[in-house]
């Protein structure tokens, strides 16, 4: 049996939304950047699903992706409780529609 793949979710104004909530990481407020996971729904040339991104300030989502300074389950996780914690204060600021 297979199955049709669906394409993955995109929206400006989700990744807009999620740009102007503070880092997730140092929880800096104003210039965010939406930030895509690098380990989930991801393929050759294709960003993850819009709706797991994250916001990150512009140094955190540059450590994020080439430091060194956690190890690779470390930013499993790490993004894993981010894009939750985003969903949810997505959801308390009205800032999606339910």
């Amino acid at each position: 049996m297979m199955f049709q793949k669906t394409p993955p979710f995109r929206s400006e104004a989700w990744r807009r939304a999620v740009a102007s909530l503070p880092c997730a990481c140092c929880m800096k407020e104003g210039d965010t950047q939406s930030a895509h996971p690098n380990h989930r729904g991801k393929g050759m040339g294709m960003k993850a699903p819009d709706c797991w991104c994250v916001p990150l300030c512009w140094r955190c989502h540059s450590d994020f992706d080439q430091g060194t300074r956690w190890t690779k389950q470390e930013k499993r996780e790490l993004m894993d409780l981010w894009i939750i914690e985003t969903i949810q204060e997505l959801a308390t600021r009205g800032l999606v529609k339910a």
